[in-house]
């Protein structure tokens, strides 16, 4: 056996022989003498492993050709175009998404294999493609030289006629989901290599399973203009891809988001703001007892950026939120319950934990005003969710008409069912009504009518003229009726 022979056994490749050696020879006389036979045959064999894609994930633009296994995961319509020669036949293209576990291309065919695709090929068969990668108009595609379907062959990969968010897998196209609008951002710009201008918009939607950003190009970007959080919208045709660890739905020319009438619940798991660790990503809750106005800098790019600083409290703590970009411009009011996902805790002022909510977060404000001190009211029925809450008292659900009811009624003063007020305690209104005069000390974390004051265990309405600032620690005594007291002295 020749060494031609020898090491053409040793590469498990679908080349020819004839094909190889003549190969071989090509680079024996491109290098004029010197490299014999064997060192050439050697040079082949590790180009043609170079193209070799053990997963679809190894595909890269430049490479010669490539081979690979992967599951049909959705299949186009055949398209007609003219070609440049005027006396050759009409042309037709397919395009086919195929994956695999580490990921999914678009497989463009030619043709007759064109023709064949639209006749033969169904979802959930796997195929072995040959073929030239090459940056595409939607990201990487391959276009074909051969296609054979492997029945014997299996791709771990799902494809199911509706997902839901914990059913998603890198690589899956022709996706349908439902969801729960979480979240939404501006439409931006950006230039492309080949000179024209893109457009992208983000929404975050979420169901039972969990929550996905949605990633909205070019003449779709505008439908994220279209909806509100709290909105339910089935998202049609879409793929996954995965940036920064993390899966995203895009919606690309084919795809579609539209508003259904459906019932879809999103429960976070939020952290209590006691347990916060630093260099942590979680979700938390709380109301708002402290706003501050939003501030403009200059990157060092020369683009300004924004910034806006709220502090959230629930029944284990408080912290400072730092609202970053396009979050700073969300309407967040004294007294509001938000959500806020992917936040990182850091480093904050005075040593203090600080949240940042960046481009990755989200920010849903769940309830209007009354309700800033709710999460310091036992019962109240909204709280950041530790690990020992049901679903019931948890994120969302917790939030919804009977959670805003009873923190209305808490920070108002009002019966929580138990027959106490905000503070449940004993200094509470009596049943029939009469007065109790009491003295209060607290922080002010709501001004105007009523003012609310907390004190870290108890909150309580007051009613008075006096003019106080927010954060002011001050003492009301006076008479305490119906949950509210009448200040009669401020001090």
């Amino acid at each position: 056996m020749g060494a031609i022979e020898e090491v053409y056994d040793d590469l498990d490749t679908d080349v020819e022989f004839e094909e190889f050696e003549a190969a071989v020879e090509d680079k024996v006389e491109q290098m004029g003498g010197l490299a014999d036979e064997e060192t050439a045959a050697m040079l082949i064999a590790h180009e043609l492993r170079d193209e070799e894609a053990d997963t679809i994930a190894d595909i890269e633009p430049g490479m010669n050709e490539v081979k690979f296994l992967g599951k049909v995961t959705a299949i186009g319509e055949v398209r007609t175009f003219e070609r440049d020669d005027e006396e050759a036949e009409e042309g037709r293209v397919c395009n086919v998404d195929v994956a695999d576990a580490s990921g999914s291309v678009r497989v463009a065919l030619w043709d007759d294999m064109a023709a064949a695709a639209e006749e033969e090929l169904e979802v959930g068969q796997v195929l072995r493609v040959m073929g030239r990668p090459k940056e595409g108009y939607s990201g990487l595609e391959v276009s074909a030289d051969k296609v054979e379907p492997d029945e014997d062959a299996e791709v771990d990969v799902q494809v199911l006629d509706t997902y839901q968010v914990e059913d998603l897998t890198l690589g899956a196209s022709d996706v349908d989901l439902v969801g729960q609008v979480l979240d939404t951002d501006s439409i931006r710009t950006f230039d492309r290599d080949d000179g024209s201008k893109g457009r992208v918009a983000n929404l975050t939607v979420g169901d039972e399973t969990g929550r996905v950003r949605v990633t909205l190009w070019d003449d779709k970007a505008d439908l994220a203009e279209e909806f509100e959080a709290g909105e339910v919208v089935e998202v049609g045709d879409g793929y996954v891809r995965e940036r920064d660890g993390d899966l995203e739905l895009h919606v690309g020319d084919r795809g579609t988001v539209e508003r259904v009438d459906e019932d879809v619940e999103y429960v976070p798991e939020t952290t209590d703001i006691a347990d916060l660790e630093i260099d942590r990503t979680v979700d938390i809750a709380g109301g708002v007892i402290e706003t501050d106005p939003k501030r403009t800098f200059d990157r060092d790019d020369g683009s300004e950026g924004q910034v806006r600083n709220v502090r959230i409290k629930d029944e284990t703590g408080e912290i400072r939120v730092a609202l970053w970009g396009d979050k700073a411009d969300r309407e967040i009011e004294l007294a509001d319950r938000v959500v806020f996902t992917d936040v990182e805790i850091q480093d904050g002022w005075q040593d203090d934990l600080e949240a940042s909510a960046n481009w990755r977060s989200t920010v849903s404000v769940l309830a209007g005003e009354g309700e800033a001190a709710a999460g310091a009211a036992s019962g109240s029925g909204g709280s950041g969710a530790g690990d020992d809450r049901g679903a019931d008292e948890t994120g969302l659900g917790a939030f919804a008409e009977d959670g805003q009811k009873a923190a209305a009624e808490a920070v108002a003063g009002e019966s929580d069912g138990d027959g106490t007020g905000a503070s449940g305690g004993a200094a509470a209104a009596t049943t029939d009504g009469s007065a109790e005069d009491v003295e209060f000390t607290g922080t002010v974390v709501q001004t105007g009518d009523p003012v609310v004051l907390d004190d870290g265990t108890q909150t309580k309405t007051v009613d008075t003229d006096a003019s106080l600032r927010l954060g002011e620690e001050i003492t009301v005594r006076g008479p305490e009726r119906d949950g509210t007291i009448d200040a009669d002295e401020v001090f």
